[in-house]
């Protein structure tokens, strides 16, 4: 079996119990539409393929075996202009079961690892941008990581200049009940944070801006295997640009953060 035909073989299943449509048949019936999960497996396949939505298709049309794997034929196949329809219909809260579930493919550790990043935000022109006032070009990402198995656990996104320590506490009590210990750097030095962390049973890797001599034995009594694993975040980051890019191509801001968590899922 093909690395696409694994991939796809595994969206799929994620799609329905994301979903909850596994009795339901992929392709449209007697007018009606496609099943959710197969144009999610659709979407899926377009980032894999790292193709525009026009071009993944086009590929797809030539694949039988992996569109028999969602249950398409080449003839079903929607307009292009259909699938960008559907991936902005689709709520932002299937995105992330679908992000949840491809964690829990692996087994978790409960030791993870925070840290943030920025993507660009992909603009058509500069007509664009003055008519829809389109001025922050970047886009902050943070990202928690299981250090053990690389497993991407949430994702927050924002073009707004909030604090890495408020978002922090954001993401991790979302997943607190599934965290040992959660390692991070000097940025997200906030003793609340820690405190909190440790009131819902978490351990607090999180290293001291050091201005005083305690601070550096704080540290000192960080610096463990655990928390140098915390690097394993940016290796994550660094593999999501490398294979999917360092821009988000979606117009809108839910799109783009649906984009992302879906980067971030495959």
């Amino acid at each position: 079996m093909s690395k696409i035909s694994r991939f796809t073989s595994k969206v799929v299943q994620l799609a329905k119990n994301a979903v909850g449509g596994r009795g339901e048949v992929a392709a449209p019936e007697r007018g009606g539409g496609f099943a959710e999960y197969a144009v999610v497996s659709l979407h899926c396949l377009r980032v894999y393929l790292e193709k525009s939505y026009r071009e993944a298709l086009d590929l797809l049309s030539e694949m039988p075996h992996i569109l028999g794997e969602i249950g398409l034929e080449a003839a079903d196949l929607p307009h292009h202009s259909t699938l960008v329809k559907w991936f902005d219909r689709i709520k932002t809260a299937l995105w992330r079961v679908l992000l949840r579930l491809s964690a829990q493919l692996h087994d978790p550790s409960g030791h993870a690892a925070i840290d943030a990043t920025f993507f660009d935000r992909e603009n058509a022109s500069k007509h664009y941008c003055r008519r829809t006032n389109y001025r922050v070009q970047t886009l902050k990402t943070t990202a928690l990581v299981d250090t053990e198995n690389h497993a991407i656990l949430d994702v927050h996104c924002t073009t707004e200049k909030t604090h890495d320590t408020q978002l922090g506490w954001q993401v991790a009590r979302r997943n607190t009940g599934d965290l040992a210990s959660l390692a991070a750097d000097k940025g997200y030095d906030w003793m609340e944070l820690r405190e909190k962390l440790r009131e819902e049973g978490v351990r607090p890797l999180i290293k001291h801006r050091e201005f005083r001599p305690i601070d550096h034995a704080h540290n000192a009594r960080i610096d463990g295997p655990l928390y140098r694993k915390r690097a394993m975040c940016e290796s994550v980051f660094s593999t999501i640009k490398r294979t999917l890019g360092d821009a988000v191509r979606a117009r809108t801001w839910y799109g783009e953060f649906r984009e992302l968590v879906l980067m971030c899922a495959v």
